[in-house]
């Protein structure tokens, strides 16, 4: 091979290399915050939490104790949160207000209680 092919090809790849470490850098840069929820008799934790109207999130759900629920029309959420599994729910919220998620699965004689509150902020 030609020392001026050779020098060619050696530039394309790392051209290519870089180019493959700076998209990295940017997906990763780029990420959603995750928020991680606990469920566990009679209560979430945390019970409030606040978004930014538009950013991504990740809600990263998980039961210490039994099946519950995880249901907020609003943000359009209706999940089944089941002991020793995780759920990971992207939500992206387009109206600023303050809204209440409850568990929708029965629980135990408090299930009533059990809520928290989701604030979306402009």
């Amino acid at each position: 091979m030609r020392p001026k092919a050779l020098k060619i090809i050696l530039s394309a790849l790392l051209m290519i290399t870089l180019l493959g470490i700076i998209i990295t850098h940017q997906v990763s840069a780029e990420a959603p915050r995750v928020i991680e929820i606990t469920a566990k008799r009679f209560a979430f934790t945390p019970n409030q939490i606040t978004l930014k109207k538009g950013e991504p999130v990740i809600l990263r759900l998980k039961s210490e104790d039994v099946t519950h629920g995880f249901f907020m029309r609003k943000l359009k959420i209706d999940e089944t949160i089941e002991p020793g599994k995780t759920l990971d729910v992207a939500v992206t919220p387009d109206t600023a207000g303050t809204y209440t998620t409850i568990c929708d699965h029965f629980c135990g004689v408090n299930h009533g209680s059990m809520n928290m509150t989701i604030s979306v902020v402009e």
